[in-house]
């Protein structure tokens, strides 16, 4: 590098300082730190604010230069030069901040990360006309502020009992970080610390109390911020609820209240998110509230009045009974009552209000009992006492010129206890209802699991229970366990929760094109209340007012009757489904839609099958089954036949044709049918089929018996010995020729037309009389 004859210029001014503090520096730009003897002085720094770094020049220097190494690296590049007049900053510092000098003071504003590290600052001094060169040393250490600290909750809306980590994070901070933790309830006075110097906050387990607001503090040498808040809603409850009732009066049996005032019902059950009431008084629901009020409470509203509080959320439910019991002046006679007890029975007789009070006093059958005024309770052990035993309260006042009485008889209630079920609340729950009328004192219920473990308190008559209805309670049993002072051991009934099972009338029914099919369902089992329904093939459910579909409910059938039968629109599967609160079934059946022959075409390319013509039809096994055998003429091809049957009678409007067979083979000429009512007259024809294309129906025959056959039936005898038996029998055979309209085109074989195949004709009855004469 060349240094020399340009004085007068600022810049190579500049240039000759740089050679006299970095000499060889043409040929080595970046000279290393090393480190004399005398340690490095430490600075600390801001990040985005101002540091000077002072260099220790003593005298005034001829010339300063800064160079910058950063932290692991003895690679130095010089940042900043001045000779006093002028300065030059490298244009590379600006990774370090704004970079400039004051005299010999490096200035960095708007300080960054990168400037961490070594600064030396070298100096040219002029002394005794000799030039010396001294040296400083400083490491910077920038600091960065804390940024603003965020809670991160690992679950905002956990369930009371689980475990919750609340963390704060912070992006960037100079360590070490000072952490604190405050917690802030809606309800609460203001912030409460409740956790110090770490990241992590745990509560496990979570409960009702830890919900609110959580803010983090963070905090380091340069800075403290806080976070907002984050909002634990912890999910618990409902608990019991609890039932309160005003104007408040209590009684042996609950509470009570005066006739005629109004009775406010309020039901509160600690829930979040907060609980959905239904009220329920004994088996009806009356309200959905926290709240129910009786405007005018008359004797009618006494009964259990039971509040269900339901977490939708966690879709659990408890519930509370009360008894609601409306009092009145004394009016009429005093009243009497028992109730069982663990040893007999208590009874209990009353004539409250009037003043003064009534005076009451017992008697029963082994002698007198306690006095009291409004009401006398008498504890009795009923052991040995016989049934129908009476006890008679006596009810004396000022004003009665004599006695009023009341009286009680102890009987068993009769039977056993009755279960049934009901699904409620749009199929969500399923009440468990269990009743044993009669009775003094009613008899006490409850309900027993599959554990005989108790389901809910002990209730007079009636026991009711509510299941959230869940697929997993089929095959489920559930006692009802009723018990009697008078009676021992004690009566129960039982239930077994079930998925309705249904059955079809046929899984495969086969009709000609036009005519109406008929689809049978049967409820077989199931727990109440079931609903039938049907489904067409496109899984549509068919209603009453579906085009050409006709519903008929018959108790547990549902008939699905199919009118002007289309191939097209009506062919496929249907379905026939159950449905309860339990879940549901179905079961299938196939239609099949055959279609008939028009002139020379017939459906599906295949050409029409010969005619049929039934040629023999009889009973058999005492007109059980009838053996049927035809004969076929006429051209065309076959692939099997279809054996059609129906309750023939003397009518215009027959039953529906049902298929009696159609899995025979083209080769066979007779079959057996059996399943036959003896009762009922039946109608029988044939048809040929060549695949799905079916022939022309044949005539429309009945059953006759076989030949040679008769039933006697014996009538009587008489004293001198004589046997007269007199056998009638009367036959009467029907039947009926139905043929075709046209005949299948052909070239060689030509048919004379017959009748009308509508028309269908009835032979002319056979009367046949047998006379038996016995001789004595």
């Amino acid at each position: 590098m060349v240094c020399l004859s340009a004085h007068h210029r600022p810049s190579c001014r500049l240039l000759i300082l740089f050679c006299l503090l970095h000499p060889g520096a043409s040929d080595q730009p970046y000279p290393t730190l090393n480190t004399p003897g005398e340690e490095a002085s430490s600075i600390q720094g801001v990040r985005g604010k101002s540091v000077d770094l002072e260099c220790r020049t003593g005298a005034a220097p001829v010339a300063v230069l800064w160079s910058f190494a950063p932290l692991g690296s003895l690679v130095l590049r010089p940042v900043a030069v001045t000779n006093g007049v002028s300065s030059k900053v490298e244009s590379w510092a600006l990774a370090l901040g704004v970079v400039s000098l004051r005299n010999s003071t490096l200035v960095i504003e708007e300080l960054r990360e990168s400037a961490c590290g070594h600064f030396l600052c070298q100096t040219l001094l002029m002394s005794g006309g000799q030039v010396h060169t001294t040296y400083s040393y400083l490491t910077l250490t920038v600091l960065v502020p804390v940024s603003k600290p965020r809670v991160q909750l690992n679950d905002l809306s956990p369930v009371e009992g689980v475990s919750v980590v609340a963390t704060c994070a912070v992006r960037e901070g100079t360590e070490p970080l000072a952490f604190s933790w405050h917690h802030h309830t809606p309800q609460g006075p203001g912030e409460v610390l409740v956790g110090l110097s770490q990241p992590r906050l745990q509560l496990d387990p979570v409960n009702r109390t830890h919900l609110g607001w959580y803010m983090c503090s963070v905090g380091n040498a340069v800075n403290e911020l806080k976070s907002d808040g984050a909002f634990l809603d912890v999910v618990y409850g409902p608990d019991k609820p609890v039932i309160t009732v005003e104007p408040l009066g209590l009684s042996e049996d609950g509470i009570w209240a005066s006739e005629k005032e109004e009775v406010t019902l309020s039901c509160l059950a600690a829930s979040n998110p907060p609980s959905h009431y239904v009220w329920f008084r004994d088996n009806s629901q009356i309200h959905t509230g926290p709240t129910y009020i009786i405007a005018s409470a008359s004797r009618t509203h006494t009964g259990l009045y039971t509040c269900l509080a339901h977490n939708r959320h966690l879709d659990t439910h408890t519930q509370t009974t009360v008894q609601l019991t409306i009092y009145y002046p004394p009016e009429g006679q005093p009243s009497c009552a028992v109730l069982p007890t663990l040893e007999g029975v208590t009874l209990l007789c009353a004539w409250p209000g009037g003043f003064p009070n009534a005076q009451l006093h017992w008697e029963g059958p082994q002698g007198i009992g306690p006095s009291a005024s409004s009401n006398v309770t008498w504890s009795y052990t009923v052991t040995g006492l016989p049934n129908g035993s009476v006890f008679t309260c006596m009810g004396q006042h000022p004003t009665l010129a004599i006695p009023i009485f009341c009286r009680v008889t102890l009987w068993e209630p009769s039977g056993s206890p009755t279960c049934w079920t009901t699904a409620t609340v749009g199929d969500q729950f399923i009440m468990l209802s269990c009743e044993w009328p009669g009775g003094e004192p009613p008899a006490m219920l409850s309900w027993l699991d599959r554990q005989q473990q108790s389901l809910g308190d002990l209730s007079p008559s009636q026991a009711v229970y509510l299941l959230q209805a869940q697929s997993e309670l089929a095959g489920r049993e559930f006692t009802c366990q009723g018990s009697h002072p008078l009676k021992a051991p004690g009566s129960h009934c039982q239930l077994r929760l079930e998925v309705p099972q249904l059955t079809v009338t046929e899984p495969r029914v086969s009709v000609l094109e036009g005519e109406e099919a008929w689809l049978g369902c049967a409820l077989q089992r199931g727990t109440p209340p079931a609903q039938l329904l049907w489904l067409g093939p496109q899984q549509q459910q068919l209603e009453g007012s579906t085009f050409g579909f006709t519903l008929h409910p018959e108790g547990t059938h549902l008939r699905l009757q199919v009118r002007d039968a289309d191939p097209a629109h009506h062919r496929g599967t249907y379905q026939c489904v159950a449905r309860n609160a339990l879940g549901n079934s179905s079961q299938s059946v196939l239609l099949e839609i055959l279609s008939k022959c028009k002139g020379c075409v017939c459906s599906r390319g295949y050409p029409a099958p010969p005619n049929v013509t039934i040629s023999r039809l009889t009973y058999r096994r005492q007109r059980r089954e009838v053996q049927l055998q035809w004969a076929i003429y006429g051209p065309g091809n076959l692939t099997g036949f279809l054996v059609q049957q129906r309750a023939s009678v003397p009518s215009s409007e027959d039953g529906a044709w049902e298929v009696a067979a159609s899995d025979i083979e083209p080769e066979s000429r007779d079959r057996h049918l059996g399943g036959l009512d003896p009762a009922v007259l039946y109608a029988f024809r044939i048809l040929a089929m060549n695949h799905h294309t079916a022939g022309h129906p044949s005539e429309v025959k009945t059953p006759v018996d076989p030949a040679f056959s008769a039933y006697p039936a014996v009538l009587g005898a008489a004293g001198t010995g004589a046997v007269v038996a007199l056998a009638t029998s009367l036959l009467v055979f029907q039947y009926a020729a139905r043929h075709p309209h046209t005949f299948p085109c052909t070239e060689t074989a030509s048919i004379t037309s017959s009748p009308d195949p509508i028309q269908e004709s009835i032979d002319a009855p056979v009367n046949v009389t047998i006379t038996v004469t016995a001789t004595p």
